[in-house]
């Protein structure tokens, strides 16, 4: 049932003009999947319910309770620690940023000129002891 009605609204968005409208949903694989193991399942089931089990299959599927009542932890609710002796509200307002001195350092410095380095001469060397046999 729901299936059927996302299959619709897909449609619907598929037809839709404007931007965008490249895009068609009930044509992708994944949709297109989807609805056969959605069918597969169904009969299944039904075959299944019906030489096994003989329940009936209800026409609305039962609300569900969504609360788990196991496997979960009780939230603990957040505190703020208390404040320390330290924090007068003398120092809280030594931190006026409006009162700092002036850096002269915040200057961005000129990029140094990398020189370069003279490497080795590396020549391979025939006499290493190895051997291939």
């Amino acid at each position: 049932k729901v299936f059927a009605k996302a299959e619709a609204l897909c449609k619907e968005y598929g037809e839709t003009k404007g931007p965008g409208t490249t895009a068609k949903p009930s044509g992708h694989l994944f949709f297109r999947k989807l609805g056969s193991l959605i069918k597969n399942t169904l009969e299944k089931c039904q075959r299944e319910n019906g030489f096994i089990y003989f329940q009936k299959v209800p026409a609305e599927a039962p609300q569900l309770e969504l609360k788990a009542n196991y496997g979960l932890v009780e939230p603990v609710p957040f505190e703020f620690p208390a404040l320390n002796t330290h924090w007068t509200p003398e120092t809280v307002a030594a931190f006026d940023l409006t009162k700092r001195p002036k850096d002269d350092t915040a200057k961005p410095k000129p990029d140094e000129e990398v020189k370069p380095l003279k490497e080795p001469d590396i020549k391979p060397q025939k006499d290493s002891g190895c051997q291939i046999s």
